[in-house]
């Protein structure tokens, strides 16, 4: 299967080197650019993307609007990666926050790219512990309150505690000393209850309800 690309970028170089380095391998293919958020939608709809690398800042609509835009009006939207230049970075904190999967700085190793991409293409996300303490200590509120009305249950609570650190789904079955599916099951059940997208929004929701802290 080939995975399917849109680059949303209004520097004209970053889109080229983006879709040299994505087209160079033969299960990647862009399918479509855009220069500014306000052609996502559109561009999603007739090319069916799997996967959107998304530049955070564009002087139209940017990355923020563009995501939170795509996931509520998409009944099966593709997933976001955001680019950025910066990793802490306010806007890249809000764009996860919004929906996106995770981040990718510019400077990135062609390969890194090729990895992210693929990655998040496959329904994981792309989970940098450290860099989401940083962002959650630096712009996230504190004191939500969805960790309680999510009323999960104490294996729950271990694996999202365990998912906060970047752990794999084997990672965290072997160090439970558990199943993998019964692992998948588990995450199903957190991101369900706490009604998040993927592993990226439950991480972000167990730092702003207090469950985990920046600061470990």
């Amino acid at each position: 299967m080939t995975t399917g690309v849109l680059i949303v970028d209004d520097d004209e170089l970053i889109r080229i080197g983006l879709r040299a380095i994505i087209d160079a391998q033969p299960d990647l293919r862009v399918l479509a650019e855009a220069a500014d958020g306000a052609e996502v939608p559109p561009l999603v709809a007739r090319h069916r993307p799997d996967v959107v690398l998304m530049d955070v800042r564009m002087p139209g609509i940017d990355g923020i609007q563009a995501t939170r835009h795509l996931l509520a009006t998409s009944a099966d939207p593709p997933r976001v990666l955001v680019v950025t230049t910066f990793a802490n970075d306010e806007y890249v904190y809000e764009a996860l926050r919004a929906g996106a999967s995770g981040f990718l700085l510019k400077r990135a190793r062609p390969s890194e790219v090729v990895e992210a991409v693929r990655v998040v293409a496959a329904g994981e996300s792309l989970l940098f512990p450290a860099a989401i303490r940083q962002l959650v200590g630096a712009y996230g509120p504190a004191g939500g309150d969805r960790l309680h009305a999510a009323r999960l249950t104490e294996r729950e609570a271990e694996v999202l505690r365990l998912m906060t650190t970047g752990r794999s789904n084997p990672e965290i079955a072997a160090h439970l000393v558990v199943g993998v599916e019964t692992v998948k099951t588990h995450v199903g059940n957190v991101l369900a209850k706490l009604g998040a997208r993927d592993r990226t929004q439950a991480v972000i929701a167990a730092y702003e309800s207090g469950f985990v802290t920046p600061s470990g």
